[in-house]
Order: structure tokens, then C-alpha cells, then sequence
């Protein structure tokens, strides 16, 4: 029913908006197999242009974010941390797109968002850099998740528009666009649209809460922020790798918690049907 709610707006806008994702369910984030198996199940039980079926940026996701690519799919890789998981996403998906013209199919009907989780390295990063507990460390604090934000839209430029992509794109394959999701500010020490404000740029996808929604309409300012930053991004990952952050690991420690906080956000919402099953079992009259 959401897929059709926001059809309009994909025909309008030839297949550039107006998405809707549904996730395959995250206890088998760690099976490649059942992840193509769900995948497909998915695309095919709910038969609609404008869905994507999101796939998770883990070892087994990457290579079914590449099968269903190929097999014609659109999907939202969920769940992306460090640069360098999100080059192999990157590669998946033109892989697959490759695949696919290999095949026969028709690149210009696939699309694909790459979902950076952002807030949420700021999260675990500032947690690391209290303990540090120096000058040097302090100074840092807030600063990374953007900072990586920006570096990935650099990767993002710099491999669509290498030569391996402009062949895809002359055969009608269009973009993965960088989405940046978790972008509420979790420390209220921060700016309540930090993770809006700062990354604000061409080809990007922005997810946002209602909360935040209404704080950036009341005082956010729409400017192309992504790439004028100042310090250079590189400064800011150079002086975290100087004090000891090592982004692979905080980003492999927070795809595991991801995965985690997906499993129980899951069987929490399970839990609340059974619940309301349970109730209008209850108060059902009898039948004689």
C-alpha cells in the first residue's frame, strides 16, 4: 500500500524518487543464500517498480546485493560503516549491473541507495575519545561521522565518473546514490540538525525523523554543504588515527550492534502483534 501511496511520485520523477524499502529480516543477515532467496521472494510477493528491498553491507550481503543487481532488483544497502565496506558495495553493485547487460536486462529499471548509518560513529567514537581522555582526543569529539560522511561522497564522485562507470552509464545504468541515514543527534550537546545540515549535496538521500523533520524546517539552512568543509575531512580521519581511533574496527563493532539492535527491534515489533492478536482473540464473541 506505501509503494502505491508514493507511485505517483515515481512516475513523475521517471524512477528517481518515490521508494519505498522493505528490509529482509535480519536473522539472516549472515546467509547469503537465504538473503537472495528473501530478497527475491520479496520483489516478487509485493510486484511494485518503486520498492527496494533492503540488503545489509555484511560479508554475505555483499555478494547478494550483487545477485539481485544482476537479476534486475533495486535495493537499499542498509547498515554501511567504514570506506572501505562501502567500496565493496559499490563494486557489487557494478558488478551486478554488469551481470545484468551481460544477461540482457535493462540497467535504466534498477536503482540503488547506499545507506551510511552516520550519528551513530559519532556515538561510538566520542564514547572511545573520553576515555583517551586528552587535549588532542577532546578536540575531536563530534567530529568523525561527518568527516567519513564526506570522504565516502568523495569515493561516491570519484568511482562514478571513472571509466568503468561511464560505460555502465552509456548503457543506461543510473547512479547509486549515497543515503545518509541515523541522522538524528543523539548527544544534545550537538546541533539537533547536525547530521542534516553537513551533508547536503547533489545525488544524496537524506532520512529523517519527524523530530527532526520539524527542527530542520523551524532553523535548518538548505546550502550545499557536503564538499566546502573546513578542516578537509582527511585532516579530521588523519588526527583520529593519531590518537588511536581505528575506523575498520569501530566500523566492524558497529555493524555487529546494527545487526543486533535490528534482531530485537524485529521481534519487538512480532511481540506487539502477537499481543494484539491475543487481545482481539480475547474480546471476539464466541460463534455457536
Amino acid at each position: 500500500r506505501a509503494a502505491d501511496v508514493f507511485r505517483p511520485l515515481y512516475e513523475k520523477s521517471g524512477g528517481g524518487d518515490g521508494f519505498v524499502s522493505v528490509e529482509v529480516s535480519p536473522e539472516i543477515f549472515d546467509d547469503t543464500a537465504a538473503t537472495i532467496d528473501a530478497a527475491q521472494g520479496l520483489h516478487k510477493g509485493i510486484d511494485r517498480p518503486n520498492l527496494m528491498v533492503k540488503i545489509p553491507a555484511t560479508d554475505a550481503g555483499i555478494p547478494a546485493i550483487e545477485a539481485m543487481t544482476a537479476a534486475g532488483h533495486s535495493i537499499n544497502i542498509t547498515l554501511i560503516f567504514p570506506l572501505t565496506r562501502y567500496r565493496q558495495v559499490i563494486d557489487a553493485y557494478m558488478s551486478g549491473l554488469e551481470a545484468l547487460l551481460v544477461g540482457g536486462g535493462d540497467p535504466t529499471r534498477v536503482h540503488s541507495v547506499a545507506s551510511f548509518f552516520v550519528s551513530r560513529v559519532d556515538t561510538e567514537i566520542d564514547r572511545r575519545l573520553a576515555g583517551i581522555d586528552t587535549d588532542a582526543a577532546d578536540a575531536l569529539q563530534g567530529s568523525a561521522a561527518v568527516a567519513q560522511a564526506r570522504l565516502a561522497y568523495q569515493m561516491f564522485q570519484t568511482l562514478f565518473t571513472n571509466p568503468r562507470w561511464r560505460r555502465l552509464a552509456d548503457a543506461g545504468g543510473r547512479v547509486q546514490r549515497p543515503l545518509w541515514a541515523s541522522t538524528s543527534t543523539k548527544d544534545p550537546d550537538y546541533p539537533d540538525t547536525k547530521y542534516v545540515g553537513e551533508l547536503i549535496g547533489p545525488d544524496t538521500v537524506t532520512t529523517l525523523t519527524d523530530s527532526t523533520i520539524d527542527a530542520f524546517e523551524h532553523h535548518g539552512t538548505v546550502a550545499r554543504t557536503i564538499d566546502q568543509a573546513t578542516p578537509h575531512p582527511v585532516d579530521t580521519i588523519n588526527r583520529l588515527q593519531q590518537v588511536g581511533i581505528d575506523l575498520d574496527e569501530v566500523g566492524s563493532v558497529l555493524e555487529t550492534k546494527g545487526i543486533e539492535r535490528f534482531r530485537a527491534d524485529q521481534q519487538s515489533a512480532i511481540d506487539t502483534l502477537a499481543a494484539k492478536v491475543g487481545e482481539l482473540t480475547a474480546t471476539r464473541p464466541s460463534q455457536t
